[in-house]
C-alpha cells in the first residue's frame, strides 16, 4: 500500500493545498515536499501573486519550485534594494502585502534600507531571505550575516527558520503581522538546509502569536470625551496622517469632515485622503507645508490627530508646537500616543473604526440638543483659515533668465495626467514640489519615502506600483541625484514590460542640500554639484536609449507639454524625460529645522505678517 505522505504533490494537489482557508478550518492531508516547495505553496496560499527578488546561493533552492508556480510571478530585479522598494510600491498602491526575496549576506543586507523605510512609513511587506545552513550559522561562513539581528530594530517581527516543518507557520504569521494592527515589514530568514530538507505541507498551519492582539475597537468613553472636546472647541483642526491611508479610512474621514465642517490638514504621508479640491483642506503642514496648514495648527485650540505621529518635520520645535491646543490623538499603535505630545484624550484603535464611532457620537450629541448653543459652530474659524489660504497660496516665481521652473514641470505632469494617475517621488526638492503642485484627489495616488527619506526610492517603487495596478499611469518624479541610485531597475521594467514614466527634475545638484547651503552655509556649495547638465554626465536621454526606454528632453517652457503628452501616449516601454530646470529654484514655504513653526517663511527672508490678535 502506498504512503501518500511520501509522494510528491501533483499539480492538482498543489492547487488544492494552496487554496486559502479560514484559520479554524481543518488542514487537508499532508503531502511530502521539500522546504522550498513548502515555501512556494505557502506564498500561494496567503495570496501572494508577485515576488521581487534576486537568486543566490542560500536562497537558490526556493527558486527551483518557483519556476513551476502558476500563481506567483517572480520579477528579477537588478539590485536587492530595488526589490524592497518595489515591494513597498506594490503595497502602498494597493494595501496588499508586498513581497521581496534575497539571498544571505550581502543580498539580505541590501534589503535593510527598504525594510527600514517600510518600518518608518508603516508599509506591509514580507522580506524572505536565505541563510547559510543551520550548522554553519555563527561560524562566519561564506555570505553569512545575522540579518535577523540587523533588522530587529526596523521590523515588526522577524523569524529565523531552521526547521522545514515550520515554514508554513512562519509565512502565515508573517503576512498576518505585516497587514494587521499598524502595518509594517516582517522578515523571514530561512536556512538553506531547511529549504533543501524533506518535510510535509498542509494548510492552514496553526498560528502561535502570544501577546499579539492589536486593539482595533476604540473605548466608548474616550470617543464620548473626544466628541465633548470637539463640541466645546472654537478653533479645532483635523491633523491627518498616513495611518488613515493605511487603514483605508479615507471615505469615513471625508464623512467626518463634511459632518463637522472642521478644517483639515493632510501630512506628507496622507496626501489625497481628503481631496485637494475640498474647500476645508488647508493642504500639507510641516517644514514645507502651506502657510494655512502650518498656521492653522499653530493657532488651533484643539488638534484632532488621526493616524499621525507628531513627526518633527510637522511640529518643528516641539515645545512651541500648537501651544494653545488640547489634543485628541487616535492611533492603532499605543506607543505613538504621548510619545512626542501628551494627549488630553488618547484613543487606541483602528482609525477607521475610531472615525466611524466619532461620527455616530457626534450625530447623537447633536440630536440630544443639550449642548451649549455655540457648540459645533466653527464659522468664524473657517473664515479665518480660508483667508490665510487665499492670502498665501502656493506658487513660485519664474527665473529671470527664462530657464525652466521645476514647479511648472510638476504641475503640468499632474494636470495632463489627472487624478487617476499614481505619482511616486524620490527624496528632496522634487519630492516637496510633487507634494505641493500635483493635485491629489484620492488616497494611494501619492507614494513617497516620508519617514526615512530614502534617495533611490522612486523608480523601483513606481515599478512595484505599476505591477500592482497595470492599468494606471504611474509617474516616478525623481531628482537627478536620486535617479542615479536605482536607475538600473529600468532594465527590469523593460524586460518585464512595466511601462512607467520617469520625470527627472534635473538641476545638476543635490538640490535640497544645495538649498540648505544657500540659506545656512553662506552659499558654500560643498560636494553638491552632480554635473548632469552642461557636460551631461551622464546623458539621461542616451542612458534611456541604452536601456531600451524612450528618452526625451525638455529645456524650455514651450517644450514641457509636448514631451509629457508623448510620454502619456507611449505605453509599450518606459519613458524617461530629462527636464533641465533652474538650478537655484527653492522649495517654499519653509520652516527651518529646529525652530518654531511661527517662523515660517513664504520666501527667502519673507515671513507672513499677521494682524495683532485680540
Amino acid at each position: 500500500m502506498s504512503d501518500t505522505t511520501k509522494q510528491a504533490p501533483s499539480p492538482a494537489d498543489v492547487a488544492s493545498l494552496a487554496r486559502p482557508r479560514s484559520t479554524n478550518e481543518q488542514p487537508e492531508q499532508a503531502v511530502e515536499v521539500t522546504g522550498a516547495q513548502s515555501l512556494v505553496l505557502s506564498l500561494e496560499a496567503v495570496g501572494a501573486d508577485t515576488v521581487f527578488g534576486i537568486p543566490g546561493g542560500a536562497i537558490l533552492p526556493a527558486y527551483d519550485p518557483m519556476l513551476d508556480s502558476t500563481k506567483v510571478r517572480h520579477i528579477l530585479v537588478r539590485h536587492e534594494q530595488g526589490a524592497g522598494h518595489a515591494a513597498e510600491g506594490y503595497a502602498s498602491a494597493t494595501g496588499r502585502v508586498g513581497v521581496c526575496m534575497a539571498t544571505s549576506g550581502p543580498g539580505a543586507t541590501n534589503l535593510v534600507t527598504p525594510i527600514a523605510d517600510a518600518h518608518m512609513d508603516s508599509v506591509p511587506i514580507v522580506a524572505i531571505t536565505g541563510q547559510v545552513s543551520s550548522a554553519a550559522i555563527g561560524t562566519d561562513a561564506f555570505q553569512e550575516a545575522d540579518i535577523r539581528g540587523i533588522t530587529m530594530p526596523v521590523t515588526k517581527h522577524n523569524y529565523l527558520v531552521t526547521d522545514p516543518a515550520k515554514i508554513p507557520q512562519a509565512i502565515a504569521e508573517a503576512f498576518h503581522i505585516a497587514r494587521t494592527g499598524r502595518p509594517g515589514p516582517v522578515l523571514v530568514d530561512i536556512s538553506k538546509d531547511a529549504l533543501q530538507a524533506k518535510t510535509t505541507f498542509s494548510w492552514p498551519p496553526k498560528f502561535d502569536l502570544p501577546g499579539y492582539r492589536p486593539v482595533t475597537r476604540p473605548h466608548g468613553k474616550q470617543i464620548r470625551e473626544a466628541a465633548r472636546l470637539i463640541a466645546a472647541a472654537e478653533r479645532p483642526i483635523f491633523y491627518v496622517g498616513g495611518g488613515v491611508v493605511r487603514a483605508e479610512a479615507s471615505e469615513q474621514l471625508r464623512r467626518l469632515v463634511e459632518l463637522t465642517q472642521i478644517p483639515v490638514v493632510t501630512t506628507l504621508m496622507a496626501r489625497g485622503t481628503v481631496p485637494d479640491s475640498h474647500p476645508l483642506n488647508l493642504g500639507m503642514p510641516g517644514m514645507h507645508g502651506t502657510v494655512a496648514a502650518v498656521t492653522g495648527l499653530q493657532k488651533s485650540d484643539l488638534l484632532i490627530a488621526l493616524g499621525a505621529r507628531f513627526d518633527d518635520r510637522v511640529t518643528g520645535q516641539l515645545s512651541t508646537f500648537a501651544p494653545h491646543a488640547k489634543v485628541v490623538h487616535a492611533d492603532i499603535d499605543p506607543a505613538e500616543i504621548g510619545k512626542n505630545r501628551v494627549a488630553d484624550v488618547p484613543i487606541v484603535g483602528d482609525v477607521g473604526e475610531v472615525i466611524t464611532e466619532l461620527i455616530h457620537q457626534i450625530e447623537a450629541d447633536r440630536l440630544d440638543g443639550s449642548d451649549d448653543p455655540g457648540a459645533w459652530d466653527y464659522s468664524a474659524w473657517r473664515e479665518l483659515v480660508a483667508g490665510w489660504k487665499d492670502t498665501f497660496p502656493l506658487g513660485w516665481t519664474d527665473s529671470a533668465d527664462g530657464t525652466l521652473s521645476p514647479q511648472y514641470v510638476i504641475q503640468r505632469i499632474g494636470e495632463l495626467t489627472g487624478p487617476d494617475g499614481t505619482y511616486v517621488a524620490g527624496v528632496g526638492q522634487h519630492q516637496m514640489w510633487a507634494a505641493q503642485f500635483v493635485q491629489y484627489e484620492r488616497p494611494n495616488a501619492w507614494l513617497n519615502s516620508g519617514g526615512l527619506g530614502t534617495m533611490g526610492y522612486a523608480v523601483p517603487a513606481a515599478m512595484g506600483a505599476k505591477v500592482a495596478e497595470p492599468d494606471r499611469t504611474v509617474w516616478a518624479i525623481d531628482g537627478d541625484g536620486c535617479f542615479q541610485m536605482t536607475n538600473q531597475e529600468l532594465a527590469t521594467c523593460v524586460v518585464n514590460n512595466i511601462p512607467i514614466k520617469v520625470a527627472i527634475i534635473n538641476n545638476s545638484s543635490l538640490g535640497m542640500v544645495r538649498q540648505w547651503q544657500t540659506l545656512f552655509y553662506g552659499e558654500r556649495y560643498s560636494n553638491t554639484d552632480l554635473q548632469t547638465t552642461g557636460e551631461r554626465i551622464p546623458d539621461f536621454v542616451k542612458l534611456a536609449d541604452a536601456y531600451g526606454c524612450l528618452g526625451l528632453r525638455a529645456e524650455k517652457p514651450e517644450d514641457v507639454d509636448a514631451v509629457i503628452k508623448q510620454a502619456l501616449e507611449t505605453n509599450d516601454r518606459p519613458v524617461i524625460i530629462d527636464f533641465i530646470v533652474h538650478r537655484d529654484a527653492m522649495v517654499w514655504p519653509m520652516v527651518p529645522a529646529g525652530v518654531s513653526n511661527d517662523k515660517i517663511r513664504v520666501a527667502r527672508d519673507e515671513a507672513p505678517v499677521w494682524e495683532r490678535e485680540e
